[in-house]
């Protein structure tokens, strides 16, 4: 039996079916995303010895994918969207995805569906590929335009 007291007050989650149930989770990924995106464009990653070095360009300085990537969210949440392009391209594809795989999944939530990612093989490889032909180009002499 549980213990009720009048003066305190139970907050229930949402139950699972309803609309806001089914919301809980894509606005909370939200709310994570948004608080990381205001902390980053808040903590401005251009000035020394707020965020850690990129361990690969640090020891071999050789760009991955993702150098640049804290400065392209600085900027973009900043509205400076031909910087964080400057900054890494593939970052801000994947901002832009992210806000329309969420608005999807919101959607396909509000209306009872479940949410649908099912990419297939070739869509992950070719992912792949153009993330590594990024990274190449992006360290040789001529890929210059595409450093952070």
């Amino acid at each position: 039996m549980r213990d009720v007291h009048p003066d305190r007050q139970s907050v229930t989650p949402p139950a699972p079916g309803t609309v806001l149930g089914r919301l809980a989770v894509p606005v909370g990924l939200l709310a994570a995303v948004a608080g990381a995106f205001a902390y980053v464009g808040a903590v401005d990653p251009n000035e020394p010895g707020h965020y850690p070095v990129c361990p690969l360009l640090s020891v071999t300085g050789l760009y991955c994918p993702g150098c640049g990537g804290l400065r392209s969210a600085h900027a973009f949440a900043h509205g400076d969207v031909v910087t964080a392009l400057h900054a890494n391209a593939p970052a801000v594809a994947a901002y832009v995805a992210f806000a329309v795989l969420w608005t999807v999944w919101v959607v396909r939530a509000a209306r009872g569906r479940p949410p649908r990612l099912d990419p297939r093989p070739v869509h992950l490889w070719s992912l792949g590929a153009l993330l590594l032909v990024f990274t190449v180009v992006r360290n040789l002499p001529f890929g210059g335009w595409l450093h952070p």
